[in-house]
């Protein structure tokens, strides 16, 4: 039989290997690293990337940066941020460690959502009804594509870039490496504000109907779920799907496979953003000057963090920090 530990390094790394299995046990993690009971973003494990960096604080209050004026969406690209700007008419990329601006690129109209496709940074023209496709090594404009009236959210299924058009009521598919307009669908609600993929199915918040929609990638609806009122922003924690709703106060939690609503939580006053770390569900309340943080599984507050900045707008994560924009402010801040 052939020997496996045929030296004493390798026995040596295979003791450690046991070892490291039984820590990931006792946290909640299987021997191949991921959660034990509910998937990849449950674990109860410590994040890495958190533990390099000594972020053992629940939340930075002081780091803030100058962006531009009227800060809407803004996404991480896995080295930096990249944020929206309606008012200033641009889009600001900076680098997530240190927050310095590395470029700042103009658009004609008022841009309002931004998406990564995992080479490229797509922006959304609310008043010109087009995208603007940008490479993100270098901010060079690849393409503006035709969309609907008024696109706001923009969402990335590995393939299509999906546009909610609030105006016409409808959603857009493109082809993320041509910009080429796969087909226009309806929304199933009036004034589609925000959009998500969840790795199955595109998601959809109706704004003026206060409902979101789950439909398949080929346009058919498979649902219509009731949620709070004016619902802004959408989350996936990887079975449930969260909306933030502007004029109730409230996020609502929905499970993802067949749109029961599990729960509905308070806030802080009109949250138009709400975000998952892969532990934690954080909601912007722009009306408060706060960011809150929520326990995924309960929704119970954990901590409420002031931005010292007015008017927390939308929010993302860049593996160990929530950034936010803070759009009467002009500013991000960083968690």
């Amino acid at each position: 039989m052939k020997r496996i530990f045929n030296s004493p390094k390798l026995m040596l790394a295979g003791v450690l290997a046991a070892c490291l299995s039984a820590v990931l046990h006792s946290t909640g993690a299987n021997s191949s690293g991921l959660p034990a009971s509910v998937g990849v973003v449950s674990g109860a494990y410590f994040n890495p990337l958190q533990i390099a960096l000594l972020h053992w604080y629940p939340a930075n209050l002081t780091t803030q940066f100058a962006v531009g004026t009227r800060p809407q969406w803004l996404c991480f690209d896995g080295a930096n941020i990249w944020v929206a700007n309606e008012d200033s008419r641009n889009l600001v990329k900076l680098q997530a460690s240190s927050g310095q601006v590395l470029g700042t690129f103009p658009l004609e109209k008022e841009p309002f959502g931004v998406i990564f496709d995992g080479a490229n940074i797509w922006v959304s023209n609310s008043h010109s009804d087009t995208v603007t496709k940008f490479r993100s090594s270098d901010g060079t404009v690849l393409g503006t594509f035709s969309a609907g009236g008024i696109p706001t959210g923009l969402a990335f299924d590995g393939e299509n870039i999906w546009v909610a058009n609030l105006y016409t009521n409808n959603i857009t598919k493109m082809l993320a490496s041509t910009g080429e307009v796969l087909g226009t669908f309806p929304a199933g609600g009036v004034n589609p504000d925000a959009i998500l993929f969840d790795g199955v199915y595109i998601w959809i918040g109706n704004s003026a109907t206060n409902n979101v929609t789950k439909m398949r990638t080929d346009g058919s609806i498979v649902g219509i779920f009731g949620v709070g009122t004016f619902p802004s922003a959408l989350a996936f924690d990887g079975a449930n799907i969260w909306t933030a709703n502007l004029n109730s106060n409230n996020v609502t939690k929905l499970r993802a496979s067949d749109g029961a609503v599990l729960g509905t939580f308070a806030v802080g006053t009109a949250p138009p953003g709400v975000a998952f770390d892969g532990k934690y569900i954080w909601v912007a309340n722009a009306g408060s000057n706060n960011v809150m943080k929520l326990d995924a599984s309960t929704g119970q507050i954990l901590g409420s963090f002031a931005v010292n900045a007015s008017g927390p707008n939308f929010l993302a994560f860049d593996g160990a920090n929530i950034w936010v924009t803070n759009y009467f402010s002009g500013t991000v801040s960083k968690l």
